[in-house]
């Protein structure tokens, strides 16, 4: 941001060498630096008074006509309308649109959206795998390597289950074809949880195929092989019409660290991270204890022998450290995981394979609810499949593009309904705090009006019309041309927009981003009600429509940031 990188060189001298006030808007000038009082209690010195050297040390090169310090220890700044221009000329000619890469160099793992093999990905996993890819796209555009990980369910007793039960009833039409579709594979397990419940011979049959599946068994593996397959097609076809970059090698299933997990468990039992209690490994903490005060362990290892969770997770933090490189990791799970994660991460820690200089972070977030208040349902009481919701969200949007757009048909109307659809549902989760709960409302969403993707989109498009009625070169910039109140206000929010981007990576918020974006175009449209563009004198036309286009150019970034589309025309 300009005023920061103004108030930056002032402090330089000034203080410890972390002194750098925090600038912000403000209505009694065009920004306010603060943070100078806590400085000033650390130098024991008076707030005024550093706040007095802060403005006696600006540079006088012109880019402020003015800075006063006001009340207890704060600093007004008053930019030049040269210093704006400047500043819009030069986001306008860099292809990054002044976007920094502060995550050069950094590494980051994310876990997110995590399906369950065998079975159709339902509205629960709609945050995790949106959240997850916004995060990616920020991260990767602020210069970081980002490696995605779908850690998917794909080992277990529900396999032994599913495997057993389609070679016993080879005549059930799920089980017919080795190329069962995922719907057919869930139908399949929930016979075969019935029989597992209800035959004690049968769910002693379906253990027994379990370690045939772990001992390699060539049936069964073949068998398993078809499960994944199928259900990797299936999660593959809903990624794309849900626009995220996850694709089939993102996945690593919990079968990937089964070799590991004994290894896990043998170093944390051998340098006492973990110890035996009641026949089960487990790690205990201080800390956390149940209802009736009694220590709450993890449990690595079962009295049975088997594995559960906590061991597989262990042994994915360990990998992403030594074999990926990891600075951080993030896992983008619901909130009802914060306990789970908090011991995994603790374990780590204990055992080495986390170091202190490595971040893991549980990206918790909320539950999407129903009409009702309560987690998003059918009717009839089923959790609502991700593909009914994405289906219904485009036949809505195509009746909303149809409306505004009559002459639309055929493959041109799909493509504009898919993009106003899904980008409706993604805004809606995204714009939304992570940790917040909110109501699944499709008419709200699809809205033209408020904060919406819908009127997001309809904004970057109105911009696109009105450059493509001006026609002619790329708009220039004249520096020396005087601003109109609306014009600074727009210049100072399209400023603001690589600091929004940081705040982003650092509070693993992209409501924040969303927040920005309406605010952008709520200020674009003030701009543009009380300065006309295509009908301004020469200097003042060709400030516009650089207003214009930086404008667009801004929200089309931002909402592909958000892996939504920004198409020219609504």
């Amino acid at each position: 941001m300009l005023s920061e990188s103004v108030i930056a060189a002032a402090t330089a001298t000034l203080g410890p060498a972390d002194f750098v006030p925090q600038v912000r808007r403000s209505e009694h000038a065009d920004f306010q630096a603060d943070g100078i009082l806590a400085t000033a209690r650390t130098l024991r010195r008076s707030p005024r008074d550093l706040a007095t050297a802060v403005v006696a040390a600006l540079a006088s090169d012109g880019l402020l006509t003015a800075a006063q310090v006001a009340g207890p220890g704060f600093v007004n700044l008053h930019l030049r309308d040269r210093a704006l221009l400047a500043q819009l000329a030069a986001r306008l000619t860099d292809p990054r649109l002044g976007i920094p890469t502060p995550e050069a160099g950094v590494t980051t793992v994310i876990d997110y959206s995590q399906p369950n093999i065998a079975k159709e990905m339902h509205v629960g996993h709609l945050r995790s795998t949106i959240i997850g890819d916004a995060l990616v796209r920020i991260l990767e555009h602020l210069g970081g390597t980002v490696v995605r990980r779908n850690h998917v369910g794909d080992w277990g007793t529900q396999f032994g289950m599913l495997i057993q039960y389609r070679l016993e009833h080879p005549d059930t039409p799920a089980a017919a074809s080795k190329a069962q579709t995922v719907s057919d594979l869930a139908a399949l397990y929930r016979q075969a949880r019935i029989a597992f419940d209800a035959d004690a011979a049968f769910a002693e049959r379906a253990r027994r195929r379990v370690v045939a599946l772990q001992g390699g068994d060539p049936e069964t593996l073949a068998a398993w092989r078809d499960i994944v397959a199928e259900s990797t097609r299936y999660f593959t076809e809903v990624y794309d019409r849900l626009g995220v970059r996850l694709t089939a090698a993102d996945a690593v299933g919990e079968s990937a660290y089964n070799d590991a997990l004994p290894d896990v468990a043998n170093d944390l039992e051998q340098t006492g991270v973990a110890a035996v209690s009641d026949g089960a490994l487990c790690v205990f903490f201080d800390a956390i204890r149940g209802p009736d005060g009694e220590p709450t362990p993890l449990i690595v290892r079962k009295r049975d022998g088997g594995f559960g969770y906590a061991a597989t997770d262990l042994a994915a933090v360990r990998q992403r450290v030594a074999d990926l490189g990891a600075n951080r990791i993030l896992y983008v799970v619901d909130a009802r995981q914060a306990l789970h994660f908090r011991m995994v991460f603790e374990t780590a820690r204990r055992a080495g394979w986390l170091p202190s200089a490595v971040d893991a972070v549980h990206v918790a977030f909320g539950t999407v609810l129903g009409p009702d208040g309560r987690p998003f349902k059918t009717r009839a009481g089923d959790t609502v499949r991700l593909v009914d919701l994405l289906t219904e969200a485009v036949a809505r949007a195509r009746a909303v593009v149809a409306g505004k757009n009559p002459e639309l048909s055929g493959t041109a109307l799909e493509q504009r309904a898919r993009q106003v659809g899904i980008g409706a549902v993604k805004y809606a989760d995204l714009a939304t705090g992570r940790t917040r709960d909110y109501t699944y409302d499709p008419d709200r969403m699809l809205a033209l009006t408020g904060n919406t993707g819908v009127y997001l989109q309809y904004a970057h498009a109105r911009v696109r019309s009105i450059l493509a009625r001006a026609g002619g070169p790329a708009p220039a910039v004249d520096l020396e041309a005087p601003l109109e109140p609306t014009e600074r206000a727009l210049i100072m929010d399209l400023d603001a927009f690589d600091d929004t981007l940081i705040e982003v990576t650092t509070t693993y918020e992209p409501h924040r981003l969303c927040g920005y974006l309406y605010r952008l175009a709520q200020t674009f449209t003030a701009f543009y009600e009380h300065c006309p563009v295509l009908r301004a004198d020469p200097v003042q036309r060709g400030n516009r429509l650089a207003l214009c286009q930086l404008t667009g150019d801004t929200l089309r970034t931002g909402l592909q940031l958000l892996g939504i589309d920004a198409p020219d025309q609504l």
